[in-house]
């Protein structure tokens, strides 16, 4: 491809009704030079004096958070801005004053490592998102240098006006305006899966007038132009701008903007001039930072931080009342105050009866900083070290890895980690979600005749519920093996078409029509590997390229595409050989939106004009001739089959063109092409419509867009597990509601709630055009369905009878309304099953709002489409399906999986697990702490809130950090309560996480109450077993450091044991981390007591020479941890026993050895919080309970329970 010399000379505006290569200048266009309009881009002279004034943005990316000069002092303030680190860090502030009860050092050490371990987390995240961007800015282009030649250059150096080059399967460094392409007419096939998620490819092409110039590298050397354009903006869909060429303007659309991070596909190369550049390109104009997610437990955890500011706060307050009466109280007798100890003497304030108001107000302070040992320092770096090792065992899980696309599940954020454990409703995209998005070629219907033997899973739910499917029956009696090898889009099997078959059918001529229609009236592009010779397709969209898969299988094998011909294989009905023909392309009639079909117009081998088109139902019917419709009852009958079995379905038919019709057509067509005048579009549209009229039918095809594998099983187990499921989807609703009962959304014995707008009124309305009146009436309708949906409801009372409200998107506009949607919300809570079809992007995202916002309770949405991302960042949590519609969707989310069935084992195995574990992590963070605390005020109100500290400095700084803190994190990382085993067998566990009942205030106060009993015992028991003895042989009493220390070492081992007795699942690291705790501090104990005594102050030697020595220490250290765990004991052991939680019903089936016992397991799997309407395993209770035994058996079961 040296020197730029075209490969491929198509000439594809000649037969395309582009709207680029000749475009006028629209009104939009007047604004040019004005406000937002005032880019000015010199191609091809990026140095220009005139180019380098306008300073405009380079094209280096970063989407870090930090940048080096940043990362300190916006870190710093992300870690101050958390009430507990600021507290802190004013407490250590005042650790520098006279008022400190300690040492400064010990007190700001701790927050400094804490700090720091919290921005070295933040540092290491950072640095992975800045490896990205370094990957993307080094990625490498061909820039023209000046002399027509082109060298690679880095994209981070690409200038505004650089020319570049970009090769087959590339992506774009910039936005370009596109020159010319390796066709003759500069069109290029765009795949911009990275900007909107749209698999299909797009077609693009540049001006004429640049399109003749620039056939070649050299051909740049001289080139010159200015582009005057739109400012950078969000708009992906628009583009405004003029580009002058010797002297000459010519208009700019969107058709010859090439996007950034979209891919070339189907074409050697494009040249392009670079128009915006790094953050102004429209990819990075439309990237917003996610929304600020926190989880409720986070949010509850904030709330127990502040309740204990406020204990903190009483605390000091009375004990400062209680210290300044004494202090008041405390005169002059014999020359000497009561409390002589004290020194008051040597203080200025503090302890002198004469100013014992100000002694009171100084002692506040110096309380608030003593009692803030009763808030966890480490709590939130513990929390998140915590998080990130369950992210990593979530991203590493290999029941979430999907081999065929090599993606395992990614965790994208860690700090929703225990939400997945308490999804209420999950809010569902249909396409590409619960189906794959790959179309398979599965049914047609031929001059009237049904064929393709096949069954789809619609068509099995349909034949479950009803007893028979419309399409299976004593002659169409095949069912497709799923796990037989298949060709990727096609799966037809039916012995009288296949294998050349279709040449004995009474109606051959009519089926080789219609497959010829399939072989030849597209756009896709056939690519042949030279090693196999066998041949794929590059097409716009899944359906077509099955269309053409299928036209291939069947014996029709498009495999040559030239300028103006289209070579296809087949069978010659007359010499039964394969032979080549070739049909002569003259025009392509688009597909959009608003015409729902596309046609060509073709010469075939023997000379006739054809038309061949294929599109809708509801546009091409009406398009027959009179003497085409001879097979139209039975394929309109057909289609609707096709539709209940939940397929996509499309008319084919066609027509011969007469010659002078076509001279005629074709001169006004290129007329059309060519105007610049503003009703351009409409002139085109006028004469497509004029040609594609007087049709004959030829049948239709029908394609499958199948459930991916374990969705009806997923969503069976999420429904036992107490979770609601709704299906927000943009398909027609007769699709929607099949699919539904394909995935056992929706069962026979369900009752439809059915809101939409098909009124006989309504349409008349809408005939009349009368806006106002339409909207009224519509209004009043949507709200009048509610109210009867909500009576159908409330008359069905405390019975078993469930309930489907399936709404259509029109409908859902007036249900989002304000006044209604409290209404509308009402009724969709009372419903097993929700189901909005014809959803728009917006409304999904309004939903998922009403939803969160409505019921309080939390939401997980999940796509895998642009169109989803709305949805997924308003929902608490976004789950990304890395499926086929590009990565718009996973970017956008909080977590990715490969397939829907994933999500299964992600929210009851995984968010079980986290859920359990990071509640009973931060309740005991609080137990351990309150247990921690009290004995410091304890101790301090014992010697008259004279704020004497129990503990050594060292020790209170290190009690959070390094004696309590590493079994706790061991606890957040590995405990299971119920093995992954047991949370699939009773899903029900889930509701655990769903009512918060494992993090609710009467467990958390519960805990703190453990804590308060704790400290009681082990204060007064140490206190009283050294009061009235000497503790050493010499006749010496305890000493403040004897008792601080004795407390301290019962402290450890209560709150170690206690952690011992709390964990579900014990692994070796437990074991380390719990008696390596306990460990470390007797080891800490001796080595701080050897220092110097300027630095060990009361520790020095107190373990070596006091402590140890003494028999006392030990005994009492024994008798504390008895008497200060009993009372959890015996707590527990009645709990378990007679009030046992779910999980704890489940240990005990473990235990006993039930767990193999199927009449006890089920009677526990029946002990329903909530009753199951939804899945299969409900339908089948539906089948039971109508046969009568149903109650009757679970009565039985609970009462021998």
């Amino acid at each position: 491809m040296a020197g730029g010399r075209r490969r491929r000379r198509l000439h594809l505006s000649k037969i395309y009704s582009y709207t680029c290569g000749k475009s006028s200048f629209q009104e939009d266009h007047s604004n040019i030079g004005g406000p937002g309009f005032s880019r000015v881009v010199y191609c091809n002279e990026p140095g220009s004096p005139a180019a380098e004034r306008r300073n405009y943005a380079g094209n280096y990316v970063r989407s870090t958070k930090y940048t080096v000069a940043s990362f300190f002092p916006k870190s710093l303030f992300e870690q101050f801005r958390r009430v507990a680190n600021f507290y802190f860090l004013v407490t250590g502030i005042l650790s520098l004053t006279d008022l400190s009860p300690y040492d400064p050092v010990s007190a700001l050490l701790p927050l400094a490592f804490v700090i720091a371990a919290t921005m070295v987390k933040e540092g290491i995240e950072d640095w992975r998102r800045k490896q990205q961007d370094i990957e993307v800015n080094n990625r490498k282009v061909k820039v023209h240098d000046g002399n027509g030649i082109f060298r690679q250059e880095e994209w981070r150096y690409l200038r505004v006006g650089d020319i570049v080059r970009v090769e087959k399967d590339e992506f774009f460094p910039a936005d370009l305006l596109l020159l010319s392409s390796s066709y003759e007419d500069s069109i290029c096939y765009v795949e911009t899966m990275n900007l909107d998620g749209e698999t299909n490819l797009k077609v693009k092409q540049g001006l004429e007038t640049t399109s003749s110039l620039l056939n070649e590298d050299s051909d740049f050397k001289d080139f010159r132009a200015v582009v005057r354009c739109e400012d950078p903006n969000v708009n992906l869909y628009m583009f405004v701008g003029s580009l002058e060429l010797e002297e000459e303007r010519f208009p700019l659309s969107i058709q010859q903007i090439l996007l950034r991070d979209s891919k070339l596909r189907n074409t050697e190369y494009v040249y392009g001039a670079v128009v915006f550049t790094g953050h102004d390109t429209k990819v990075m104009q439309n990237s917003t930072e996610p929304p600020s997610k926190r989880s409720r437990i986070e949010r509850k955890m904030d709330k127990i931080i502040y309740l204990m500011f406020g204990l903190i706060f009483l605390m000091s307050f009375v004990g400062s009342i209680i210290f300044g009466v004494e202090t008041r109280q405390d005169k002059l007798t014999n020359g000497r105050t009561e409390r002589w100890y004290l020194k008051p003497d040597d203080s200025v304030i503090f302890f002198d009866p004469e100013r014992a108001p100000m002694a009171a107000i100084y002692h506040f302070f110096t309380a608030m900083m003593l009692y803030g040992y009763f808030i966890p320092i480490s709590l939130y770096v513990s929390i998140e070290i915590v998080k990130i090792l369950q992210s990593v065992f979530i991203n590493r899980d290999i029941h979430m890895y999907y081999e065929e696309t090599d993606k395992p599940a990614q965790a994208r954020t860690s700090d929703l980690n225990e939400e997945l454990g308490m999804v209420d409703t999950i809010l569902s995209d249909k396409t590409g979600t619960l189906t794959c998005n790959s179309m398979e070629f599965i049914k047609c219907s031929i001059a009237g005749t049904a064929y393709g033997r096949g069954i789809t899973e619609v068509e099995r739910a349909m034949a479950v519920r009803s007893g028979g499917s419309p399409l299976v029956n004593e002659d169409l009696d095949v069912v497709v093996d799923r796990f037989a090898p298949k060709v990727k889009g096609f799966n037809f099997v039916d012995e009288r078409v296949v294998n050349g078959n279709w040449v004995r059918q009474p109606e051959a001529a009519v089926l080789q029509k219609f497959f010829r229609l399939l072989a030849v009236c597209h756009t896709a592009i056939p690519e042949t590997d030279e090693e196999t010779g066998n041949v794929s397709y590059e097409a716009e969209s899944p359906d077509e390229a099955a269309f053409v898969v299928a036209a291939r299988e069947l014996g029709f094998e498009f495999f040559n595409r030239t300028q103006n011909g289209i070579f296809f294989r087949e069978l010659d009905l007359v010499t039964g050989k394969k032979v080549e023909r070739l049909y002569r392309l003259l025009n392509v009639l688009e597909f959009n939106s608003s015409r729902k079909r596309m046609s060509v117009i073709v010469r075939d081998d023997d000379g006739k004009l054809l038309l061949l088109s294929k599109g809708a139902d509801n546009v091409m019917f009406e398009r027959l001739a009179k003497n085409g419709r001879q097979f139209e009852a039975k394929t309109q009958e057909h289609v609707n089959q096709y539709a209940d079995a939940g397929l996509r379905t499309l008319i084919l038919a066609y027509r011969e063109v007469d010659e002078n019709e076509y001279i005629e057509f074709n001169k006004s067509f290129n007329e059309a092409k060519s105007s610049v005048s503003e009703d351009r579009e409409a002139l085109i549209d006028e004469l497509t419509d004029k040609m594609e009229r007087d049709l004959i039918l030829l049948g239709a095809t029908a394609v499958e867009d199948k459930l991916q594998n374990g969705v009806p099983e997923c969503i069976d187990k999420l429904a036992q597990a107490g979770i609601k499921i709704w299906v927000l989807t943009g398909d027609k609703m007769e699709t929607a509601i099949n699919i539904g009962f394909a995935s056992s959304l929706l069962r026979q014995e369900m009752k439809q709630i059915i809101i939409n707008l098909e009124t006989t009124h309504i349409k008349s309305l809408e005939k009349s055009g009368i806006k106002d009146e339409i909207e009224l009436a519509s209004r009043e309708s949507v709200v009048k369905q509610i109210e009867e949906g909500k009576a159908l409801l409330a008359a069905s009372g405390a019975s078993s009878e469930a309930f489907a409200l399936i709404i259509d998107g029109k409908s859902l506009t007036y249900a989002l309304e304000d006044e209604i949607k409290k209404t509308f919300l009402d009724l969709a809570t009372g419903c097993a099953s929700v189901i909005c079809c014809r959803s728009s992007p917006k409304q999904k995202a309004l939903v998922t709002r009403l939803v969160k916002s409505g019921t309080g309770k939390t939401t997980l949405a999940i796509g895998d489409g642009a169109n989803d991302v709305g949805m997924l960042q308003e929902a608490d949590i976004g789950i990304g399906i890395s499926g086929v519609e590009g990565m718009q969707a996973v970017m956008s989310s909080d977590i990715s999986i490969a397939q829907f069935r994933y999500l299964e084992r992600l929210l009851l195995v995984h968010g079980h697990w986290c859920y359990s574990r990071i509640s009973s992590m931060i309740c005991y963070f609080f137990y351990k702490n309150i247990t921690f605390g009290v004995t410091v005020f304890l101790y301090e109100a014992y010697t008259s809130f004279s704020a004497q500290p129990a503990y050594n400095d060292w020790f209170l700084s290190s009690f959070n950090v390094f004696f309590s803190s590493f079994p706790v994190i061991a606890l957040g990382v590995f405990d299971q309560d119920v093995s992954a085993r047991f949370c699939y067998k009773f899903p029900l566990l889930y509701q655990e996480g769903v009512q918060n009942i494992l993090f609710s205030w009467k467990r958390i106060i519960g805990w703190m109450f453990n804590g308060f009993i704790s400290a009681l015992a082990i204060f007064f028991i140490c206190k009283e077993s050294l009061s009235h003895q000497l503790f050493d042989p010499n006749g010496k009493t305890a000493g403040h450091e004897i008792l601080g220390g004795l407390m301290y070492t019962c402290v450890v081992w209560v709150v170690n044991l206690q952690m011992a007795f709390s964990i579900s699942y014990f692994t070796w690291v437990q074991h380390i981390v719990i008696w390596g705790s306990v460990a470390l501090w007797y080891i800490f104990l001796m080595i701080y007591g050897a220092m110097a005594p300027s630095f060990s102050t009361d520790a020095y030697m107190v373990f070596i020479e006091a402590l140890a020595p003494a028999p006392s220490y030990w005994l009492t250290t024994l008798f504390v941890m008895i008497f200060a765990l009993i009372p959890y004991f015996v707590y527990k052991s009645v709990q378990m026993r007679f009030f046992p939680k779910y999980h704890q019903m489940i240990q005990w089936i473990r235990y006993e050895g039930h767990s193999n016992d199927p009449e006890f397991v089920e009677m526990v799997r029946q002990r329903s919080i909530r009753p199951t309407t939804v899945g299969y395993t409900a339908r089948r209770a539906a089948s039971v309970r109508r046969s009568g035994r149903f109650h009757d058996q679970i009565h039985k079961d609970l009462v021998d329970f």
